[in-house]
């Protein structure tokens, strides 16, 4: 599909950070831009705002003077909606609120030609409700930039029940004409990022509520053994406390309360005493002038095993630990126990390591590491890649005791790798994020919420995961997901952790391959 022509105007409503975001890169591109807002002389606030970042870009090479001129003198700020009436494309970025949208865009369409898309950059609200009081609703998409817009490269596209596909195609197409790297979504709640995102925050948040782990320490695994750009305590204070809680809370509403999508206690009660986070210096943690961030809990050094047994086949993602072990110089025994009927599925190979005292040291199934029955047992949870993970989280039963814990923090450490013990919660920090994100991305799939190339390209590029959620789900297994996601069940009843028909499915067609 042809991208609206270059000599097209943009028209940009709203002047704040994102409106100006999203003017910047109409104009990097080449468009004429007209800025409006409904403010007097904030569009001209705004183009000086503009003007000077554009400055800027010129003092560190990367603009030239001619093009910063050029780009300004096609800038245009507009007191009027009148002024808009030549624009090709109309993109909205104000205040979300349903109302406010609707009586924009049907004011714009009294303003506009027939053929002039109408785009808006809402992050929370249905496209299709915005488009619903529209004469012409076939022209109208969602484009939800990213802030800040022009250093982020995605851009989601959003289809209403009544957007034409030859409208959406061609806003795709003209997102990707301005270097930027255009996601399909249909008009789902959050979206694909934002509806898909809600594990990271949550599954940390409720380990923190059980008392699994503290804040530090659970933004350390993450970063450190789960490969995230950064920890959903830290990140979330850096959002501020409120909005993230107001999506969270919006989502769940959008789904009618569907348990998959409830929000925190702990971060509604941040938001209620008003610790926001960075912008009021104080939320998880403090950033008040000289405030010391706590640290990881770290478990002190512990003489390593100087041998281990290694029973039945090790999961794929953690093969690589046998070599790493006997790389460190602890003797790796082979044998094979007998299968502990309920541990793991019946096909499941009952693969563990045990330590010199008879505890079974594994990784986590996703149920809590004290069973009703059995002996000592300790869940390590899942990485990224054990070979680079830098951390460790490890939860022992309630019959391991202080001599088991030892010996299996000095066999990790013996791997270059700093351990964190945490309690006992049912599938630790790293595998049940990873297991719930992989579930969301395969039932958004499933759903025809956006192609599988698009959430995982959503999700590298919109929240900078380490892999896209449905190539971790590959790289893990779809069979060991859905086994985490059960044993999380069985030990959370009431629907958050059961698996997606759609994840049951695939996972089924790839058990028949094996």
């Amino acid at each position: 599909m042809t991208p609206i022509d270059p000599a097209g105007t943009v028209a940009v409503v709203g002047a704040g950070t994102m409106g100006q975001g999203i003017a910047q890169v109409a104009l990097a591109a080449g468009h004429a831009v007209r800025l409006y807002d409904a403010a007097p002389g904030r569009a001209e606030e705004a183009a000086r705002a503009i003007a000077a970042r554009l400055g800027r870009l010129v003092d560190k090479g990367r603009l030239d003077p001619a093009g910063r001129d050029a780009a300004l003198a096609r800038l245009l700020p507009a007191a009027r909606l009148a002024e808009l009436a030549d624009s090709a494309l109309v993109i909205e970025a104000i205040v979300e609120q349903l109302d406010a949208k609707q009586k924009l865009f049907t004011e714009l369409e009294q303003v506009v030609p027939d053929d002039c898309l109408l785009a808006t950059n809402t992050s929370s609200l249905s496209v299709t409700a915005v488009a619903g009081a529209l004469r012409l609703p076939g022209r109208f998409v969602g484009l939800h930039f990213f802030n800040p817009a022009p250093l982020l490269p995605l851009v989601e596209v959003v289809r209403g029940f009544a957007t034409d596909p030859e409208a959406a195609d061609r806003a795709r197409a003209t997102v990707a004409a301005w270097g930027k790297t255009p996601v399909a979504c249909a008009d789902t709640p959050g979206f694909i990022v934002n509806r898909l995102a809600r594990p990271f925050y949550a599954e940390a948040f409720r380990v923190h509520e059980e008392g699994g782990a503290d804040p530090a320490t659970i933004d350390a695994v993450l970063r450190e053994c789960g490969g995230f750009r950064m920890g959903p305590f830290e990140l979330t204070d850096l959002i501020g406390q409120d909005v993230n809680n107001a999506v969270t809370r919006s989502v769940y509403e959008a789904f009618f309360h569907d348990p998959r999508f409830t929000p925190s206690l702990a971060q509604q009660r941040l938001v209620e005493a008003g610790l926001l986070g960075r912008k009021t210096g104080r939320g998880w943690f403090s950033y008040a002038e000289g405030a010391e961030r706590p640290g990881p809990a770290t478990a002190a050094p512990c003489e390593p095993p100087a041998e281990i047994g290694w029973h039945a086949e090790a999961p794929r993602v953690c093969a690589p630990l046998r070599e790493m072990i006997e790389e460190a110089g602890v003797k790796v025994v082979r044998d094979r126990a007998p299968h502990e009927p309920g541990r793991h599925a019946p096909h499941e190979p009952d693969w563990h390591m045990t330590l010199p005292d008879g505890a079974e040291l594994t990784l986590t199934g996703g149920e809590a590491a004290t069973p009703g029955n059995g002996g000592p047992r300790i869940y390590f949870d899942l990485a990224l890649d054990y070979r680079t993970c830098a951390r460790i989280a490890l939860a022992p039963s309630e019959k391991a005791s202080a001599r088991d814990v030892q010996a299996a923090v000095g066999l990790f450490q013996a791997l270059g790798k700093t351990v964190s013990v945490i309690a006992d919660v049912p599938g630790l920090i790293v595998a049940r994020t990873v297991a719930m994100l992989v579930d969301f991305a395969e039932d958004a799939a499933g759903r025809g919420v956006a192609s599988r190339e698009d959430i995982d390209t959503a999700m590298r590029l919109g929240v900078n995961y380490p892999r896209g959620p449905l190539e971790w789900g590959r790289e893990i297994g779809l069979d060991r997901v859905r086994g985490m996601l059960r044993g999380l069940a069985r030990d959370y009843p009431g629907g958050r952790y059961d698996p997606s028909l759609s994840l049951r499915r695939r996972a089924a067609v790839e058990e028949s391959l094996l």
